[in-house]
């Protein structure tokens, strides 16, 4: 098959969450001997410079980049108000973009278009218009669901408000573009249920998957073991997250452990986080080598009170054979059994139970690791999630056929 993929956002580097789940399907359909063609956008949120990518991975993906500017706009986002669309989805709408679109779909065939997150749909009436192709949407999130539990946390009135509206609007986008695919590839189970009960367009749940050979497993925990969370701050999300945990966990874990360290990595570090005084927060900001930090730590903390679809980096925590305490905001989407092969811990007391506890139980940690490592192995390998994929694809592909000869 020929496959196009439109990205809000590079997929390469796959350093954070999107970037690493388009990858993953990318490699993994390259792999099985799909051509791949790439677009994305290269904006000041999440700025590639192209000539850092491997010319082998340019080649099998023929990757081109057009330029945008997602900064939030006062006046825009105003006049937004009055309109009824989507703020978030308006500001990837690019005559440049859609330039380039219609000359790559007119100068090549492709059997199916995805689109990656829902932030990819204005350009469904183009793909429409100029290809004959099946269009897939591929759901990383329930988008509008992120934004309903950011409101909730959110106690200054205002703010609440405007934050409210943004989720009203991209649910009333995400409703309509559903009907206007083929079909829509969610990242999770949970997920795939919600648009199977809103539309009757043909829905698969695809995780994210990993290449198992890619993560050396070593459970082994250290004599006192150490937290660690990784997450990019330019996600709210994970900045409510970590501020919750320095505000209302850190200090009482410190106080029963007083040898307890963590360590948080990610990109775009907020000034009040760099410039934090917590005992023993040792704040190391963007790795190089996400792996490499993971393995040289123990267990990790992923306190999310908002967000969906699923959290990439318990999945790559669980392969390298680490034990992860999390909410179950933070574990949604994954098929885990608690105290096997994680820990959910979903308020302050439960946090810093589980904190202090994991510390004075290296064997339970080791043990919860190699069960983490098993769930990885057994149904997040790849391999296996592409041949699912693949088998929708051709599904798609087999109705149309259908249709067209009745």
């Amino acid at each position: 098959m020929n496959i196009l993929l439109l990205c809000n956002k590079s997929p390469y580097p796959p350093s954070e969450g999107g970037p690493m789940a388009m990858n993953s399907i990318i490699t993994g359909l390259i792999g099985k001997g799909h051509k791949v063609k790439v677009m994305a956008f290269n904006s000041d949120k999440y700025s590639v410079n192209p000539d850092s990518i491997p010319s082998k991975y340019k080649e099998d993906t023929r990757i081109e980049f057009v330029d945008i500017v997602l900064k939030v706009n006062p006046t825009d986002a105003f006049k937004n108000l009055f309109t009824g669309e989507s703020y978030h989805v308006q500001r990837f709408v690019s005559e440049e973009f859609s330039s380039r679109l219609v000359e790559v779909l007119k100068k090549e065939e492709f059997d199916i278009v995805q689109l990656e997150m829902v932030y990819m749909a204005p350009y469904i009436d183009i793909i429409r218009k100029h290809s004959r192709a099946e269009i897939v949407l591929r759901a990383h999130n329930l988008e509008h669901q992120i934004w309903e539990r950011i409101a909730k946390k959110t106690r200054f009135f205002a703010k609440r408000w405007y934050i409210n509206h943004l989720a009203r609007t991209l649910k009333s986008y995400e409703l309509s573009v559903i009907n206007k695919v083929d079909g829509i590839a969610a990242i999770t189970n949970r997920d795939a249920s919600f648009f199977r009960r809103v539309t009757s367009k043909p829905v698969i749940d695809v995780p994210f998957g990993v290449d198992i050979d890619m993560f050396e497993y070593n459970n082994k925990v250290k004599k006192i073991p150490d937290f660690y969370h990784i997450g990019s701050m330019n996600w709210m999300p994970n900045e409510e997250a970590v501020k919750w945990l320095l505000d209302n966990v850190w200090d009482k874990v410190v106080e029963r452990e007083p040898e307890a360290k963590l360590y948080l990595a990610g990109r775009n570090m907020p000034q009040w986080l760099v410039k934090t005084d917590k005992h023993n927060v040792f704040v190391v900001g963007e790795v190089e080598d996400s792996h490499k930090f993971v393995s040289e730590h123990d267990v990790a903390v992923v306190p999310l009170l908002s967000g969906g679809g699923m959290r990439i980096k318990i999945i790559e925590s669980m392969a390298l054979g680490k034990t992860v305490i999390s909410t179950m905001v933070g574990a949604e989407g994954i098929q885990y059994k608690e105290f096997e092969n994680i820990i959910i811990a979903d308020n302050a007391d439960q946090m810093i139970e589980a904190m202090c506890r994991i510390m004075q139980d290296r064997d339970n940690a080791e043990r919860i690791g190699a069960n983490a490592r098993r769930l990885i192995e057994d149904v997040y390998d790849n391999d296996k999630i592409i041949n699912r994929l693949v088998i929708f694809y051709h599904e798609l592909l087999s109705n149309k056929e259908i249709t067209t000869l009745n």
